[in-house]
């Protein structure tokens, strides 16, 4: 729990405004319409809860889980540009923070691929060897404002089945309870028609019709939304206090905070669904492989592909 009572609330009012003003420069969202750090009651209030505590703020961010398992998107296993970029930018953040507010502000990479790793098709052995990469590269580039959590600092060395198993039972809400979300729920359906189109997507290794794949895919969405409601839950009972953000759009005034990494053609794009292009003006997008590889040429780094380079 942030320490109490050591600012004035009047500066304390302004300096958490201005902190979450910084974030809606980058607020990832479907609606429309702009709004002002006032209608995010949620993240203001804890903003407030660490300036008025002279704490570091802390943020938590799911995401980072593995790269997509469909060649046309990525252009590896493991890590490359797209999060080196991504990396930087919230590491960045969180210095911009810091110019705000001197205690400064930490970030938590919530790694999870292992919490649905069997329902997106990659391997445990790709997930870890991806999440120790983003470990080193987090080291070696000095983002030292950043650090990654995933399911080994809740249960160990415990047998990945093991863990998801744990996970969904002690976490993940009911099928029924989330149907009836979807149901009534925008937001919640425009997420679930989301996972089913990158599942659909990532189904390299598709059998049978396209109709019982569809159907499939939308099985296992409802299994993806499950897990990462449960994840959340894991994640806010080890950091209680938090301010929550998401790589997922969200709707003004979400208890969650969604977060635009680097510019994307959609509000969907993720490093982990894409390749990185520098444009000619030095600009950087993310885009399926596909796309940026007409656009640009493949630059190696570390004998490993990294990125295109716009021409």
């Amino acid at each position: 729990m942030p320490p109490t009572n050591t600012l004035p609330m009047r500066s304390t009012t302004t300096t958490a405004t201005a902190i979450l003003n910084l974030l809606l420069r980058h607020h990832r969202t479907t609606d429309q319409a702009r709004a002002s750090a006032e209608a995010f009651p949620h993240q203001l209030r804890r903003i407030t809860n660490f300036v008025r505590g002279g704490a570091p703020i802390v943020f938590t961010l799911p995401g980072f889980p593995c790269k997509s398992p469909n060649p046309a998107k990525v252009l590896g296993r493991l890590p490359d540009m797209g999060e080196r970029l991504s990396l930087t930018f919230l590491d960045d953040l969180c210095t911009e923070v810091g110019r705000i507010h001197p205690p400064g502000a930490r970030m938590v990479i919530c790694s999870d691929g292992h919490v649905f790793g069997d329902l997106i098709g990659v391997p445990d052995q790709h997930i870890d060897a991806y999440a120790d990469e983003l470990r080193v590269l987090i080291r070696e580039s000095g983002l030292d404002r950043l650090s990654v959590f995933d399911l080994r600092d809740v249960l160990g060395d415990l047998p990945h089945d093991t863990k998801r198993a744990y996970v969904h039972d002690h976490h993940a809400p009911a099928p029924d309870t989330l149907r009836a979300e979807i149901r009534t729920d925008e937001h919640a359906l425009a997420l679930y028609r989301g996972i089913t189109r990158f599942l659909f997507e990532d189904s390299t290794d598709r059998t049978g019709t396209r109709s019982a794949l569809q159907r499939a895919c939308r099985k296992r969405a409802y299994g993806v939304i499950q897990r990462s409601r449960a994840w959340g839950d894991l994640i806010a009972e080890h950091h209680p206090d938090a301010v929550r953000l998401s790589i997922h759009p969200q709707p003004v005034g979400a208890p969650k905070f969604g977060i635009r990494l680097l510019d994307a053609p959609d509000a969907w794009t993720t490093p982990w669904h894409s390749a990185a292009l520098r444009r000619p003006d030095g600009t950087w997008a993310l885009m399926p492989r596909s796309g940026a590889e007409r656009l640009g040429r493949l630059i190696q780094r570390d004998g490993r592909p990294s990125h295109f380079e716009g021409e």
